[in-house]
């Protein structure tokens, strides 16, 4: 059976195989992969319940929230005053975690197991505290086991204040040590 996401705000989600139940990719373990099968507007499952960008019990975390949005990802999110920089403007450290988080939720879609091997975001206007972005990342190129994706943040009106470009590397589960598989082996359970 497929695993699925589920938790406050999310809906069930596939996460592993494709239309007659064959694994979406082998680089996942059995019955764990890409939401691919999620549709546009459906929440991805976190990465971890405990990951500082999206896991719902980090206390400290932005506990963001992404939908599948054709072959890329969306999220809305507010920063608020946990993650200040200056006064009234979010950390830039803050913005970064939440771009390096929704590239993350883009690896659903692509159908990898991934890292980040380099971020490099551009802040081209200040982010407010307690204002809502709209955040949307998409795969730009593959190269083998590189993976370029970009990012944009924009604000109520448009306006981009973030743009972000990333390369990430693929990797096996192993990479992620007997954690890892603890935590895949909970998805699968799901």
């Amino acid at each position: 059976a497929d695993a699925t996401a589920q938790g406050p705000g999310r809906v069930g989600v596939a996460v592993g195989r494709q239309a007659g139940g064959a694994p979406m990719n082998d680089t996942y373990p059995s019955g764990v992969g890409p939401a691919t099968a999620a549709k546009d507007d459906e929440f991805l499952p976190p990465h971890a319940q405990d990951c500082l960008g999206c896991g719902p019990d980090n206390p400290h975390g932005h506990h963001l929230q992404a939908r599948r949005s054709g072959e890329g990802v969306d999220a809305q999110h507010v920063f608020d005053k946990r993650h200040v920089g200056a006064p009234g403007i979010a950390h830039g450290g803050a913005v970064a975690t939440v771009v390096d988080d929704l590239f993350g939720f883009l690896l659903y879609v692509v159908g990898e197991l991934a890292v980040t091997r380099n971020l490099n975001v551009e802040y081209l206007a200040p982010v407010r505290l307690g204002v809502p972005y709209q955040c949307q990342a998409e795969l730009a190129q593959r190269e083998r086991r590189k993976l370029f994706m970009n990012a944009r943040v924009k604000d109520q009106g448009g306006l981009v204040v973030v743009t972000a470009r990333a390369l990430f590397l693929t990797v096996d589960v192993a990479h992620f040590g007997d954690e890892g598989a603890a935590t895949f082996d909970m998805l699968r359970r799901r």
